[in-house]
């Protein structure tokens, strides 16, 4: 397999669960319904970290993008996606404060 074959293969995923079979990482169908966008999202975050050490031939790449597949799963299996924050969402510390002056009230 070539890398242009490998990059077309991954364009044609669309489903936490096509990658997981693709890579074949077992996985619990429970955990990914809840989680499957914070899974995608985490392997996202995992493989732009990568991206710099990541070889070039096509099984060796493959298997790095298995195993941080595999680490991003195991996030959410031992954790949830409120401790795992993957979200902006998710980390924002306190509540948003806007100050809106009594002139504007009386408009």
């Amino acid at each position: 397999m070539t890398n242009e074959d490998f990059e077309d293969a991954l364009e044609e995923l669309s489903s936490a669960e096509d990658f997981l079979l693709y890579f074949n990482v077992p996985f619990d169908q429970s955990v990914v319904h809840v989680n499957r966008l914070h899974i995608l999202q985490r392997f996202n975050d995992y493989l732009s970290k990568a991206q710099d050490a990541m070889p070039d031939n096509v099984d060796a790449k493959s298997e790095v993008y298995a195993k941080l597949l595999t680490r991003a799963y195991q996030d959410f299996v031992e954790s949830d996606a409120l401790t795992e924050k993957v979200f902006k969402v998710f980390r924002m510390h306190e509540p948003q404060q806007t100050f809106v002056s009594i002139d504007l009230l009386k408009k």
